[in-house]
């Protein structure tokens, strides 16, 4: 990306973090819902602290791009970006438990479990992914049923045992029984990439786009969730904890087979070059509404954090 570029997009993520920032703090307040009992100050704490403590925002930022090449409802939009980043910082938090990675520091912040306790964590986790759905479902989303009901479909699948808690297990595997290169590719598109395929895909679903617009736009996030795990990796290897906000070299110390562990450093680069090629032009038919999107690939793949 150009210097101008890079601007202007660091400048429309940080505007829809701020959004979605502010839709979870509301969202996730004391207000008790028709339905709902009383909501206990304590685990509302730990899912605040999981959810609320800042990040880049990408995958809900990829939901809101990707509706606004439809002209999809903005409110509509911003409600399941939010749902999204609700089942993303619940799978950091349980990824962080001692049972998983064992992390005590999460976006520079200590981890739900070290900020509160085990327990705790694990409920925060589980009120963030249900709330998700909650999310969507609710009257408040201004979309028809049928959109609704496809999108919670689809979110389900990325999110289960087929798409992402499946790639967690698989990865926990990993570490005991070393998996080949087509192994690790399916074990990453599911863990990593079956959120951010879901992300870039919903925006499509939001608007009742076509088919054809739809595979074009998870084919697209295929890509790039391929590109984001590939330079995650890279980071571990080469980052600190201070700039990446959480501990690194894990992979290594765990003795993890990754495709960089694979191929090396050199290799991993030229792909995420490649990557960010066919994600671009995946994005072509779109023309210059897509100009985000194809800012978004090419961050994934040069971010340093």
């Amino acid at each position: 990306m150009t210097i101008d570029s890079d601007i202007m997009f660091e400048t429309a993520l940080r505007i829809r973090a701020d959004a979605v920032e502010a839709e979870l703090r509301q969202l996730l307040g004391e207000r008790i819902l028709t339905g709902e009992i009383t909501r206990p100050e304590h685990l509302m704490a730990a899912m605040r602290h999981g959810a609320l403590n800042g990040g880049k925002r990408l995958r809900p930022f990829l939901v809101l791009e990707s509706a606004a090449l439809f002209d999809a409802d903005g409110e509509a939009a911003l409600r399941v970006a939010t749902a999204l980043e609700c089942v993303h910082c619940y799978s950091l938090i349980h990824d962080d438990l001692p049972a998983m990675d064992d992390d005590d520091l999460r976006r520079g912040q200590p981890t739900v479990h070290k900020a509160f306790d085990e327990a705790s964590a694990i409920l925060a986790g589980d009120g963030l992914l249900t709330h998700a759905f909650d999310i969507i479902a609710d009257e408040a989303t201004p979309l028809p049923a049928e959109r609704k009901v496809a999108l919670v479909l689809a979110l389900a699948r990325a999110a289960g045992p087929g798409g992402m808690v499946g790639g967690q297990a698989l990865d926990l595997d990993a570490e005991r029984n070393k998996p080949d290169e087509a192994g690790i590719i399916r074990l990453q598109a599911m863990k990593t990439g079956a959120l951010i395929r879901f992300a870039c895909e919903a925006g499509a679903m939001l608007a009742g786009a076509s088919t054809d617009e739809r595979e074009r736009l998870a084919e697209f996030g295929s890509a790039i969730g391929l590109a984001f795990q590939l330079a995650d990796d890279l980071l571990d290897l080469t980052a600190d904890a201070q700039t990446m906000g959480k501990a690194t070299g894990k992979d290594v110390a765990a003795g993890k087979a990754t495709l960089v562990s694979l191929h090396g450093a050199d290799w991993a680069r030229a792909q995420l070059s490649g990557l960010v090629s066919q994600a671009h032009d995946l994005l072509e038919p779109f023309g210059e509404s897509a100009i985000m999107l194809k800012a978004a690939a090419s961050f994934v793949a040069e971010r340093n954090s």
